[in-house]
């Protein structure tokens, strides 16, 4: 007979999840299905093509595109795409490409309430949360509430054939750090522990077989299906020190979303390590490894993944006003937050260096 299973509370959240390779040819059928006409299309510059292409499925002149999207959801850009929500007279969202295209299509929604159809093109994870963060003034806020949440996902592995592998296993170990933080959430149930556990382990598989074999569908479709389910975790129960660490550091450093989780994660599950016995078990089982935060730093030198805030731009004189900036409005999470150790682990973070579990 298994343990006993303690009283719990678990909320699923309202989306529309379809998955498989050419599903984005639906995508006019699920406009349709929202009662919609005319969709405000949101990419990046660089990804601005693939909205082209969906276009394609709607009549002329329904459409507009906005190509402007850029990380962090900084408020000018917000107030630009919304002035072309309005000149266009859009009745839905559809954001194609990751943590950028999405945050600014959630950040619109919030406005506007139009509905939003979302094609991930990374392992973000944003796409199923009712989650914003958006940047003003130099530093990121974060708000939750189901009127960001998006009413349909649409998972079309071919569009992440292209992702290049450095992306791939950032964004991978992005959406690891979802999973990761579920699992010692104050909120933390069974369905979503599940959950986490098969995400990080499907992740954990499919970047070590990206690396190999970049263009491979099985690789990049079990990715997608963890990245799936460690984004649902993160939309279902509260995230820890982690998110707030890296939410810091990117608002105030600009510095690169993905790669700053990817970074961080190792030293903030060695952080949390002796408070939260349960979840560093499975984190441990699900990357088959001895400790939860050496497997972590073990995945990511096999995968060759960004280990130094150095590297990606991070002033080490700002790392005092991170660790301020970090105590302010504290995450729940299972050791409280010490401003001493925490500055101790962003040095490591900074130069780095393994990670070191503390008591």
């Amino acid at each position: 007979m298994r343990g006993q299973v303690d009283a719990f509370t678990y909320d699923a959240l309202p989306a529309r999840i379809v998955m498989g390779a050419g599903k984005r040819k639906d995508v006019a059928a699920e406009v349709e299905r929202l009662g919609c006409k005319r969709p405000l299309i949101v990419t990046t510059r660089e990804q601005a093509t693939l909205g082209d292409d969906i276009a394609r499925q709607f009549d002329a002149g329904s459409t507009a595109l906005f190509a402007g999207a850029t990380m962090h959801t900084p408020w000018d850009v917000t107030q630009r795409a919304l002035d072309a929500a309005r000149s266009a007279r859009a009745d839905c969202v559809i954001a194609i490409g990751g943590g950028s295209s999405i945050g600014l299509s959630k950040a619109i929604a919030l406005r506007t309430k139009l509905p939003q159809i979302v094609l991930p093109t990374t392992y973000a994870g944003s796409e199923v949360t009712p989650i914003i963060g958006e940047t003003r003034d130099g530093q990121k806020h974060t708000l939750r509430t189901l009127e960001v949440l998006p009413e349909v996902v649409i998972y079309d592995v071919e569009f992440t054939l292209t992702l290049p592998i450095a992306l791939s296993i950032a964004s991978g170990l992005n959406a690891i750090a979802h999973g990761v933080e579920a699992l010692y959430a104050t909120d933390a149930n069974p369905v979503t522990s599940l959950m986490a556990e098969e995400g990080i382990a499907a992740l954990a598989e499919s970047l070590l077989h990206i690396v190999q074999s970049p263009h491979s569908v099985e690789a990049r479709r079990l990715a997608q299906y963890g990245a799936w389910l460690c984004g649902t975790c993160l939309g279902t129960v509260r995230m820890s020190l982690h998110h707030k660490i890296c939410h810091v550091l990117g608002g105030t450093f600009n510095l690169a979303h993905a790669q700053t989780h990817a970074v961080m994660i190792p030293h903030v599950v060695a952080y949390n390590a002796n408070a939260a016995p349960r979840a560093m078990t499975s984190i441990a089982r699900a990357l088959n490894s001895r400790l939860a935060w050496s497997g972590l730093q073990e995945l990511a030198v096999k995968l060759d993944a960004p280990r130094s805030l150095e590297a990606l731009g991070m002033p080490e004189s700002g790392i005092d006003r991170a660790v301020d900036l970090i105590m302010q409005n504290a995450y729940s999470n299972p050791r409280a937050p010490d401003a001493p150790a925490l500055g101790h682990m962003l040095r490591l973070a900074w130069q780095g260096l393994p990670p070191e579990p503390t008591k």
